[in-house]
Formats: C-alpha cells, sequence, structure tokens
C-alpha cells in the first residue's frame, strides 16, 4: 500500500475524515479477460509520494485541503450477491461519515452496487461515466450484472436522475434505444470536440473506466478499443465541470496487461485530479 502523493493519512476508529479510498477488488462478471481485481493494489502501488506530490493541477494540496484515508478493500471472496452486498456497505460507511468515497475497481460491474448506496443519501443523484462501451446491456450472455450491464441495471432501478456518458464508440442499436428511452446524453468519439464544458445540478457521481482512454495512453486494460480519449483530454473535462463531486469509481484496470504501469499512473492521476475537486468543493 502506498500514501497517494503523500496525502495519505493513517486511518483509525473515530477519525473524521473528508475522503476515503475503497478497494473493490472483484473481476467475476468481466466477460473476456480477468486481471482486473489486481487493480486496486496497482493502483495503490503506484501513487507513491516518492514518485508524485500531493497538489493537483488547480492548485489543491491534497495533503492540506482535507483528509484522505484508506478504508481497505472489501472482501470479495464470497459469492456474488454477498460480495456486491459488501461492496454497498463499505460505500454507505463512508456516506455515513459524510465522506466521499474514492471506490477502486475491479471489474465495472462494481459500479452497480456503489451506487445503490449513493442512491439512498442522494436521491437526486447525476452521473458522468467515461467509457468506450455504453454498458446498456439488458444482459450478457445471459448474465444481467455482468461489467457490460451496471448502467442498464441503474436507469432500470431509477438510482441516477440524469446520465451522461463520454468517449463511446462502441455503442449498438441496443444501446441507442436504452439511452434514447432514458434521455441518457451521450458524447460519442466520433463527434469529440476539445473544449467539452459540462454542467451538472445535482449531487455528480464520476464512474471511470480505463478503456474511456485510447489504448495508447492505456494498454493495461482488457478490451482495447482504438479511437479514444487522451489523457490530456480527459483532465481538460474533469477541470471544467461545473458541479458538486460526491464520489468516484476507477474500474477495469488489468496490472496484467500493463506492463509499464502507464495505465494504473493515469487512474492516480485522474484519482488526484478528482480528489482535489472534491477536496475544493
Amino acid at each position: 500500500m502506498s500514501d497517494f502523493g503523500g496525502a495519505l493519512k493513517p486511518w483509525s476508529d473515530g477519525l473524521r475524515y473528508d475522503v476515503a479510498v475503497l478497494g473493490a477488488p472483484f473481476d467475476e462478471k468481466s466477460s473476456f479477460l480477468r486481471g482486473q481485481s489486481k487493480g486496486p493494489a496497482a493502483i495503490r502501488a503506484v501513487s507513491t509520494g516518492k514518485c508524485y506530490n500531493p497538489e493537483t493541477e488547480l492548485g489543491v494540496d491534497t495533503s492540506l485541503a482535507g483528509i484522505l484515508v484508506d478504508r481497505g478493500d472489501v472482501d470479495t471472496s464470497g459469492d456474488v450477491d454477498k460480495s456486491f452486498g459488501l461492496i454497498t456497505e463499505g460505500v454507505r460507511r463512508i456516506l455515513a461519515d459524510a465522506a466521499k468515497p474514492i471506490v477502486l475497481g475491479g471489474d465495472h460491474s462494481i459500479t452497480y452496487p456503489v451506487i445503490r448506496a449513493f442512491a439512498e443519501k442522494f436521491p437526486k443523484l447525476d452521473i458522468l461515466h467515461f467509457d468506450a462501451h455504453p454498458d446498456l446491456y439488458d444482459d450478457l450472455y445471459g448474465d444481467r450484472l455482468s461489467h457490460a450491464c451496471p448502467f442498464a441495471r441503474i436507469l432500470e432501478d431509477g438510482l441516477v436522475r440524469n446520465l451522461v456518458q463520454a468517449g463511446i464508440r462502441t455503442g449498438t442499436k441496443e444501446h441507442r434505444e436504452t439511452a434514447r428511452r432514458h434521455n441518457v446524453r451521450w458524447v460519442e468519439m466520433k463527434d469529440w470536440r476539445d473544449g467539452l464544458a459540462l454542467t451538472f445540478e445535482n449531487p455528480l457521481y464520476i464512474s471511470f473506466d480505463l478503456d474511456a482512454l485510447d489504448p495508447a495512453f492505456a494498454p493495461g486494460v482488457s478490451h482495447h478499443e482504438p479511437g479514444g480519449l487522451s489523457t490530456r483530454q480527459v483532465l481538460d473535462v474533469l477541470h471544467a465541470l461545473k458541479g458538486t463531486v460526491v464520489g468516484l469509481d476507477v474500474v477495469e484496470l488489468n496490472p496484467s496487461r500493463d506492463r509499464s504501469g502507464i495505465t494504473a499512473a493515469a487512474a492516480f492521476k485522474i484519482i488526484q485530479e478528482v480528489c482535489g475537486l472534491m477536496m475544493k468543493a
């Protein structure tokens, strides 16, 4: 475990904190390659203060602006229902402490149980979802809890008020029909223009699938989908956001495909910048 650029404070019972890291080392619902369960450890390892400092590009010193702690990993050794229940409960505890969770995946299926906890606290919740894929299948290979389905479940359960999906480049007819039915906004890569500025009126949760990035910037994912975002483009969108960010997940890091470590580094960069947005708010 590392120290998130030197910003991480030791966790202890009774400590008041502002932002908490929670690992969800789960890849049981991956439809292709496994290995995302190693993602939380890889992100933590790369975050060392020996390499990075705690200040964001917008000038927020995350070691001083708030208290960041690591609440460890959820136990995902049981069956899917038990693992999802423990993910929901882990996030629920952080929210009950009036803190903001940063969840480290894991495959993208973990976003569904995370959002179940958020919806309890934020009945009007907006989501900004970065991904190559809309993850709007009703089921994939008969599995309604696949990592290709979390946003179908979230919309079906009415857990989100507004959903914006950015970086999309694999939409199907089924995805488009579901998106239209639920008034989902897509920002597809074929239509991408730099300078995107998004405004959200409700509390905002960000779900970041690392394959939103082009494989040149993030080879350490299970699904390489060329034609994606650069790390700089993502940071520009984050810096231009108007809204109150209340949570983040970063998912689908597969360290077995990340031999240079640049995908884990990109994940940490995104986490650090969003953490700064949370603390600044």
